[in-house]
């Protein structure tokens, strides 16, 4: 066996339940790969990405290694989609059409991802659909024999009617056309108004606290995540990058940092912060030997996907639904600035929901008056 991979053969021996490794590794596939990888000269993330086998086998067994110091960290989405562009560049109908779409990932999407420590999930789904919506538009245009800068407003106005909603992401890719000089300056995508998505009504917010809180219909680490999300407002996104330097847990007082507030968490909400505390979960295989993470996923050292919980609390509300609701009712009891620092928002996207809040209360009050 290689070397490095002495480290994952420990953690193995050492999980509280081998027989889940060992009834893992059993597997053909993982056989397989291990094989592969055991008679390597030298172990690295290039070797792995060579290796046939599963993507999940590849990427599970990568987590390992990096978990366990056989191989260093690197931001592994970021090289994901890098990986992801090379097919997708195969896409595009001409090679005029390649060069650009080749500029826009490396010079405004990869570039930000570059900068940034880790690449966010939602980061990597959503460069992934820039560009295809990109490609999509420029197979267009080829197809209709449209040259990039001939485009016309009608013609931007033709394929986005005649085509599913998504193609309204190609407001990514015009403004960065716009800035090289590749459209006409003039074109422009209506924006999706703001303020029309659902919000869960106050009583049935109120109703829902009292679901998660008092019945055993969502585990801890789901229960936990609930009131973060209907009591605070919180994104999933932000949820679930929550660590444990993020709360404070004693005998007396549970407290969690959002923003730039500590909130204490009153009886009953910090029950399940309590139980997370002293069953994080996932801790039965060698996934997690050092993490962190509030919030563990089923990969080794990740936190859990935002999609997956999201749709596990799906079965109780909605989180976008509830997040709005009660940012909605958390705008009438105080200002701006403040619950924008306390809850971690931006002050204008506080400051939206204010005015909507306002609004709401303004006719409630004028139909009283009428009733008067």
């Amino acid at each position: 066996m290689a070397a490095e991979l002495v480290p994952v053969a420990r953690a193995l021996k050492a999980m509280k339940r081998s027989n889940s490794g060992v009834t893992w590794i059993r597997q053909r596939h993982v056989t397989a790969f291990l094989k592969d990888l055991a008679v390597a000269p030298a172990i690295t993330h290039e070797k792995l990405d060579e290796l046939p086998g599963a993507e999940r086998t590849r990427n599970y067994i990568r987590g390992l290694l990096v978990e366990h110091g056989a191989l260093p960290r690197r931001n592994e989405l970021a090289v994901r989609y890098n990986q992801w562009t090379t097919g997708a560049l195969e896409r595009v109908s001409t090679d005029e059409h390649r060069d650009v779409v080749r500029r826009y990932i490396r010079w405004h999407l990869q570039r930000r991802m570059n900068q940034m420590k880790t690449v966010p999930h939602g980061t990597f789904l959503r460069s992934k659909q820039t560009v295809t919506v990109a490609i999509e538009f420029l197979n267009w245009l080829h197809d209709h024999g449209i040259e990039l800068d001939e485009v016309r407003q009608e013609h931007l106005d033709a394929w986005l009617t005649d085509g599913p909603s998504t193609r309204r992401f190609v407001d990514r890719f015009i403004p960065w056309a716009i800035k090289c000089r590749l459209v006409d300056p003039d074109l422009s995508i209506a924006r999706h108004r703001r303020g029309t998505s659902p919000k869960l009504p106050k009583p049935e917010q109120d109703a829902t606290v009292e679901r998660v809180v008092h019945t055993d219909e969502l585990n801890a680490r789901d229960r936990a995540a609930a009131i973060l999300v209907i009591v605070f407002a919180q994104h999933i996104e932000d949820v679930i990058q929550l660590t444990w330097d993020d709360v404070t847990v004693t005998d007396d007082v549970v407290k969690v940092r959002l923003g730039k507030t500590e909130f204490a968490l009153p009886t009953p909400l910090d029950e399940p912060i309590r139980q997370l505390a002293a069953a994080p979960g996932n801790d039965l295989t060698a996934s997690h030997p050092n993490t962190n993470w509030v919030f563990r996923g089923y990969s080794p050292g990740q936190h859990i996907h935002g999609s997956s919980l999201r749709s596990r609390l799906k079965s109780v509300f909605s989180t976008r639904a509830a997040r709005l609701g009660t940012l909605h009712e958390l705008t009438k009891l105080g200002p701006v600035p403040i619950i924008a620092d306390a809850l971690g928002y931006h002050p204008s996207t506080i400051e939206r929901h204010a005015i909507g809040s306002a609004s709401v209360y303004s006719q409630y009050i004028a139909a009283k008056r009428q009733m008067a």
